[in-house]
């Protein structure tokens, strides 16, 4: 179990992680909700119907790793695309955004939250001999699971790595290299994440 997540009998999954990897999982899930932000509702709390009704940006964002995490919804998978064609996929991508980017947004933030919630539960039942194991129900697993991709995603903008091609290199990476660090993080929740979706398959 260390280092991988194990199935547990009856769904769900289960991990064994020291207190330096809950330590470093939980900053970057912190980190994480501060860049995506709060609700509408966290920002008009005497507002119940705000969010409901609220409208999102019609924008991109501005910051590389909410525009990796918030794509534009329609972009031309051939290559460079007419004026023409780039105004109309801008326009839609605006209209799409418009009405689904804040629901994505709650989903995101709910998913790392509940990563947080659940490393500061472990936190409390921690043995204190350096870890404990983390045990996720099969709808933990999934919110674990998004968060998980959320947080490479975010890693592998702030590196800059386009496609899966990129890893590669981050393998042969020398050690003073400033980008280490960053590096050692992507590649470890990747592979926490592939063995979280094999306990997921049927």
């Amino acid at each position: 179990m260390p280092g991988h997540f194990e199935p547990l009998p009856g769904g769900g999954a289960a991990v064994a992680l020291d207190d330096v990897e809950i330590s470093i999982i939980r900053s970057l899930a912190v980190q994480l909700l501060e860049l995506i932000g709060p609700g509408p509702a966290e920002d008009a709390p005497d507002d119940p119907l705000a969010e409901l009704f609220a409208d999102g940006p019609t924008e991109p964002p501005a910051d590389p790793v909410l525009r990796r995490l918030f794509p534009d919804a329609y972009t031309d998978p051939e290559g460079t695309p007419g004026a023409k064609e780039a105004d109309e996929q801008k326009e839609h991508s605006a209209e799409f955004r418009r009405y689904t980017e804040n629901d994505l947004r709650a989903g995101k933030r709910e998913s790392a939250l509940a990563v947080v919630r659940s490393l500061d539960a472990l936190a409390l039942d921690a043995s204190g001999d350096g870890g404990a194991v983390l045990e996720l129900t099969p709808q933990d697993s999934r919110q674990w699971l998004g968060a998980l991709n959320d947080l490479r995603l975010a890693i592998g903008a702030r590196l800059d790595i386009g496609d899966e091609d990129d890893t590669d290199v981050l393998y042969r990476l020398p050690d003073d290299d400033p980008r280490k660090p960053m590096v050692m993080a992507y590649l470890w929740l990747g592979g926490l994440q592939e063995t979280l979706v094999t306990t997921l398959m049927p």
